[in-house]
């Protein structure tokens, strides 16, 4: 059994957490729930018990065995060092400590070996990385990637509950407060996070950089294309990928369907591919379109999606604890 604190535990991501944490039976002794000032006080249901929401400082003196962040960077920055001055092994949900030397950037599947015992505070990749390497993983292994060319559409989720309101408020005709900068509904913006001066988003880049550091590998070439559409249930992406060697349909199928984690659906005769509709609520990543890039040698077309808030965050921050546990790198309480 373990002590687990949830940082950020009111928001949409953290309210995620929780519902996982209590669906994969987590073994939890005791469970600290914190969030900001204005969420203090307030309660959460967690397997049919109240948790009082309490301050990021009451987690940190409260030494949970595990702490897993969804609070913004600001928020982990600030506070992560000292959970792990603590001992505690932090699951950070924010893009605060991805890029960092000392941090693993983890997707279970594909790079739990990374985590050593002194990776205190852990990264969760972007939400779009994540689905997206999920799936190729095994095809890199196989075919050795080159480049991928990756366009996103992002569900509103992704944003949080400001922008969910955004959108069915639109769509209501209400007037309110703004999560984006244009209207969402019956439209699509082609910006996710702010613009850098190369002209790109921090989310078009953190898919580059997060994608070479998961395979371990900077000579992949990424470039990417981030959308925000105005959906929920999850995220989609058109991806187009090269390989250092040629391959056979037939086999890249075989080896997606037995890729850990991806679920084939690519039946066009039937009008089979995957929607985020179809993703919603579920932990897998959903393939199909699959077909041979008639323009290019070696490349590979593929429809990608994912519920943004299970796989791309939520599941796999507790999957990360689950490793943690079963990899034996913390010390289990007695019940």
């Amino acid at each position: 059994m373990y002590k687990v604190a949830i940082i950020g535990a009111t928001g949409l991501v953290g309210s995620k957490m929780l519902e996982v944490l209590a669906e994969r039976n987590f073994p939890v002794s005791e469970l600290i729930v914190a969030a900001s000032e204005k969420s203090i006080g307030k309660t959460i249901l967690f397997k049919n018990r109240n948790y009082t929401v309490v301050s990021v400082q009451t987690a940190v003196d409260a030494k949970p065995q595990i702490a897993i962040f969804s609070a913004g960077g600001t928020t982990s920055l600030a506070w992560a060092e000292k959970f792990e001055a603590n001992g505690t092994y932090v699951i950070d949900n924010s893009s605060a400590w991805r890029m960092n030397d000392k941090c693993p950037l983890v997707v279970p599947e594909i790079n739990a070996f990374v985590i050593t015992p002194n990776s205190k505070i852990i990264a969760n990749p972007n939400c779009s990385t994540i689905q997206m390497v999920v799936a190729l993983a095994d095809l890199h292994k196989r075919y050795k990637i080159n480049r991928i060319v990756v366009s996103t559409y992002q569900s509103v989720t992704g944003t949080g509950i400001k922008a969910v309101k955004q959108l069915m408020d639109e769509r209501n005709n209400i007037e309110s407060e703004k999560a984006y900068p244009h209207k969402i509904d019956l439209n699509l913006l082609p910006q996710i996070d702010v613009f850098l001066e190369n002209g790109y988003t921090k989310e078009e880049m953190k898919m580059v950089h997060e994608t070479q550091k998961i395979f371990g590998d900077e000579n992949i070439n990424v470039t990417a294309t981030c959308v925000r559409v105005p959906v929920m249930g999850g995220h989609s992406e058109s991806v187009n990928v090269s390989f250092e060697t040629e391959f056979e349909l037939n086999e890249v199928r075989a080896i997606l369907q037995k890729t850990k984690g991806v679920k084939v659906t690519d039946d066009i005769a039937k009008l089979q591919y995957p929607m985020p509709i179809h993703a919603h609520e579920k932990d897998d990543v959903f393939v199909g379109r699959i077909r041979r890039d008639e323009s290019q040698a070696k490349t590979l077309n593929l429809w990608i999606v994912s519920d943004n808030l299970r796989k791309g965050a939520a599941t796999n921050a507790v999957q990360i604890a689950e490793y943690l546990a079963e990899a034996h790198l913390i010390e289990a309480q007695k019940e």
